[in-house]
Parts: C-alpha cells; sequence; structure tokens
C-alpha cells in the first residue's frame, strides 16, 4: 500500500500531478509514463479507497478528450511550421505531427484519463484527507 503523504490542495495541481480526485494523495496510475505498462490504473486508491472506474466502459469518452488534446497539438505544430519554417511541404506537417503525437501518447492517454475522472467521476476532494 502507498505512504501517504500530504494531499495537494489545488484540484488543479493535484489533476496534473495524476492524483486521486477524492484525497489528492493516491496515484492514478501504477506505474510511470515512460514504461511499457503506462496504461495500467489500480481499480482503487490506495488511500482513500476511491473507485478509478466509477462504470463499465467510464473512460471511453476519455478518447473525445484525447483527440481534443491532439487536435490541439496538430494545430499548434502547424501554426509554428507554417510560421517560423516557411510553409514546408505537405509531408513535412504529416511527418511532424505523427511524430509528436507518437511521442506523447502516454500522456495523451493518461492526462485524457485524469481530466475524465475529475470532470465526470463523481468525485469531489475531501477536506478530510487534506492533513492525514
Amino acid at each position: 500500500m502507498e505512504q501517504p503523504t500530504k494531499a495537494i490542495a489545488s484540484t488543479g495541481l493535484a489533476l496534473l500531478d495524476l492524483r486521486c480526485p477524492r484525497c489528492h494523495m493516491g496515484k492514478l496510475f501504477a506505474h510511470p509514463a515512460l514504461s511499457t505498462s503506462f496504461v495500467e490504473m489500480p481499480p482503487q486508491c490506495p488511500i482513500c479507497r476511491q473507485t478509478y472506474e466509477p462504470e463499465p466502459g467510464f473512460y471511453y469518452g476519455a478518447m473525445y478528450i484525447s483527440s481534443g488534446f491532439s487536435t490541439g497539438i496538430l494545430l499548434l505544430i502547424g501554426f509554428l511550421l507554417y510560421y517560423f519554417a516557411n510553409d514546408p511541404p505537405m509531408w513535412v506537417y504529416i511527418t511532424t505531427v505523427a511524430a509528436a503525437v507518437m511521442v506523447v501518447t502516454p500522456l495523451l492517454f493518461r492526462y485524457s484519463r485524469a481530466v475524465m475522472l475529475y470532470g465526470f467521476g463523481g468525485a469531489r476532494f475531501d477536506q478530510r484527507y487534506l492533513y492525514r
């Protein structure tokens, strides 16, 4: 079981640190992002026992969030290439965007799930866990 530490008081910082939405201490993912098991989530928070999958198929909605993140990456890279690389050929856009999305796939996966859980999971920060 994970050792409890002081909770992160800010919900935004807890989301960025990929912590439990209720206690802000438990980790959402079991392994580091740069591992072959970056997708594994424990079934519940090791600190407060908040379930990480409120209902079967809950994370299908995270695909839409991930798509939005990917679209943002596409637009940002497209803008940067157009204005700072003097509008290169189309294959440069395609290759650059594909490479960038492939590199950040573990982060896209993790943050889309975290946003889904924080936004639609029904759990809110509970002050009782702040100073455990």
